[in-house]
Formats: C-alpha cells, structure tokens, sequence
C-alpha cells in the first residue's frame, strides 16, 4: 500500500486522497465493535493514513468520542473531520436542521470535548439550514477560526450558489457531497465551481454504500437495523436493476485485475485532482483493499467505459 497525499484546498496540508468515513462504526449499518474500530483507526495511521471523517450526529454523539480516544497519542498524524447542524435527540429521532450562529458555537465547543482536542482541522456545516442565511452560518464559523478553535471550513450538500455565497464570507476549504459512479449529480455544477474557487471535493459514499463492491447480492445481506434495508436504491425493481450497474464494474475489475471497489475509488481520484473520497468501512481487510486503489491506474478508454456503461443518472431510485 502508498500513501500518497493531495493539497487540500488552498491550505499547505497534505491530506490521503483516500480517507476514512466513520459514521459506519457507530450507525446506520449495524452493531457497532468500538475495540474493532479503534483498532482500524490505528491500522489507518500505521500506514500513512490520515483523514478521518465523523460527524456529531453520527450515534448521536459517540462517534466523536470513538475517534477522539482512538486518537488521543496520535492527534499530530490524524487530520480531524467533523460537522454539526443536523441535530438528534437521544434515542436517535431527527430533530431538524439548525444554522444558527449560537448554534454553530455551541455544536463546535461540544464537539471539542467529545474529541478531546482543542481544535478541529476541517468543521464542516452538514446540511445548509433552509431557515438560516447561510452567510449568517458561515460568519459564526468564521467566529471559530479567529477563535483557534477551528483550523479550515467545510460544507457538506451545499449548492453552487450556497458555495459561492459562503466562500464570500470566509474561505471554504472543502464541500462534501455524495459522489460515485452510481451518484454522479455533483457533476452539473459542483464540481466546477469547487474547481474554480480552490475547495476540495471530498466524495462520501464512494462506494455506492458499499453497492459497488459486488458483495452485496440481496437486500437480505443487510443487518435488520441497516439502514439501507428502507433506501430506495436498494428496494424491490431498483435492487434488481442497480445490480445490472455492478455488472459493468466487476467485469472491468477482473480484466484489470482489481477489485469492483478499488475500480470506483479509482474512477473518482482520476476524474479530477481536486477530489477526494472517504469511503466507510469497519473492517481492516476493506480499508486496506479500498487504501489499494491509490496504485490503480486508468486510461482514458477505462475512464471512457465507465461513463458510458455507468451514466449521469443510470442509477435506479432516489438516493434517499
């Protein structure tokens, strides 16, 4: 395995094309193993990894407290990833979207405590909150830099005119987005524009939440309290016919001599230098075979294949 770098955004920090989403190892696709996955979060380090993605709702709450103290000797590798803005109760329940700036300091200092550290290098806006400016959102994070207690700004779901609205306030490092080759809306307009103002993509559920690997083969595969057993993508007539997508994938695999996952993750890092991807996995054996896709290389012909058998909206059904 490499451990190659990207710049991320107009910043001197190095950042691995291929990252670590860690939502998975605390919600939404079964059990969670803290012990399991704090020991793929040292694995990570051990070889060159070190972007770590999480989120304060992702729990709620523990997935911050997971990464923190995995993290605690190490912080001076890890490059720390979290958002706010999506908010849950205790049991789990959505309780909306929220923008406010003395939210945004609020969800910031707690976050810090949940991580143990005292400052986050990338504090990302989750989801734009319809019933908040999103200047008025960026200017509390804004706040947090002058603060220490933030290093760069994110946005995650934004649109084009979000992105550039925000970016006037205050420098955007990176906009998240789901982006694969089964989820390929970003390349109307975000793409560009991040292009064009210096912001990082970083690309989550690269893997199609994990549809694009070819392990999964029904909806039975998935744990009762999976959360994909109620997407659309995965339901009924769609299973089916996204199954058919895979196909194209896996037979380019095998004629290269990759896996269908270290073929996507290739895809995305070849279609432009400014993207990056944070696919989740909570088993060392996927991180490593998904850290592999840093040594694939693509010809135009692959990359030319691939968009015509895997097209802009070839997927069937919504993506939530």
């Amino acid at each position: 395995m490499t451990s190659p770098r990207r710049t991320l955004g107009k910043t001197d920090v190095q950042i691995s094309p291929i990252g670590l989403g860690c939502m998975g190892m605390s919600d939404f696709y079964g059990t969670a193993d803290d012990a399991k996955s704090t020991a793929l979060i040292h694995h990570a380090l051990d070889v060159g990894m070190n972007h770590f993605d999480t989120a304060d709702m992702y729990g709620p709450w523990t997935n911050e407290k997971l990464l923190g103290a995995a993290l605690k000797d190490r912080r001076d590798e890890a490059i720390i990833a979290t958002k706010f803005g999506v908010m849950r109760d205790e049991n789990g329940g959505w309780l909306g979207i929220n923008g406010k700036p003395e939210y945004v300091h609020s969800a910031c200092d707690a976050s810090l405590k949940r991580l143990g550290i005292d400052t986050i290098d990338l504090y990302y806006q989750h989801r734009p909150d319809p019933n908040t400016p999103i200047e008025e959102t960026v200017g509390a994070m804004a706040e947090l830099v002058k603060a220490g207690k933030v290093r760069y700004l994110g946005l995650s779901e934004a649109s084009a005119d979000q992105i550039r609205r925000a970016h006037e306030v205050h420098p955007i490092t990176a906009l998240q987005t789901e982006y694969s080759l089964w989820t390929r809306d970003p390349e109307d307009e975000i793409l560009d524009t991040c292009k064009e103002l210096g912001i990082t993509f970083v690309a989550y559920s690269p893997l199609g939440r994990g549809f694009l690997t070819g392990a999964i083969k029904s909806p039975e595969d998935f744990a009762e309290d999976d959360f994909r057993r109620g997407n659309p993508r995965f339901m009924g007539e769609n299973f089916q016919k996204n199954l058919e997508l895979v196909d194209a994938v896996q037979s380019m695999a095998e004629s290269k001599g990759v896996t269908p996952a270290q073929l996507a993750l290739s895809w995305l890092l070849h279609r432009a230098d400014h993207i990056i991807a944070i696919p989740g996995t909570t088993k060392q054996h996927r991180f490593d075979e998904n850290i592999g896709a840093n040594d694939v290389n693509l010809s135009p012909e692959d990359m030319a294949f691939l968009d015509e058998n895997l097209p802009v909206g070839a997927a069937s059904g919504d993506r939530y």
